[in-house]
């Protein structure tokens, strides 16, 4: 035979069965269209871009530098002084809120993440089942190949049997 095999490439029937669930799903579901958002998912999101920026840390890095050294340095007028009790609770209250905000933010981003990993796996398999539908319609093609060129031989060879006895 000329050439050999390398391998044959079949599909399952559960694999067909799950290529076929997967044809039928429209494209338009692959795409993600995001929830209609209530005011607490904005604030939350609104809230986790801006402290997660560097624009906020400046900011907050000279109002805290600003409050220290007012209070540093208006020994009579202080009224934060020194271990800055005040400032303290303050950022104690900031971090209380900031965090859960954030935390609910990130957690309806991770539901979307989760959705988006979900959706991305269906077309790698789609992907998969469909390059090994190819491989097994290009093996049987070229099976045919193989068979036709096989008969082409064996009838050129009975023909050159018969010429030969022929003379």
């Amino acid at each position: 035979m000329i050439g050999a095999t390398i391998g044959q490439h079949r599909l399952t029937a559960e694999e067909l069965a799950h290529l076929n669930q997967l044809r039928e799903q429209s494209p338009a579901q692959n795409v993600i269209v995001a929830p209609r958002l209530g005011l607490g998912d904005r604030v939350a999101d609104w809230l986790a871009a801006t402290v997660g920026s560097w624009h906020f840390i400046i900011v907050q890095s000279l109002l805290l530098t600003l409050w220290i050294v007012l209070n540093v340095v208006g020994w009579i007028a202080a009224w934060d002084p020194y271990p800055f009790i005040l400032l303290n609770l303050a950022l104690s209250f900031q971090a209380a809120y900031t965090a859960p905000i954030i935390m609910m933010s990130q957690n309806r981003q991770a539901a979307i993440d989760r959705h988006n990993a979900e959706n991305d796996y269906k077309i790698n398999c789609k992907a998969e089942l469909e390059i090994e539908l190819l491989h097994q319609k290009i093996d049987l093609l070229r099976e045919q190949e193989v068979d036709r060129l096989v008969r082409l031989v064996s009838s050129l060879e009975r023909r050159l049997l018969d010429q030969s006895s022929e003379k």
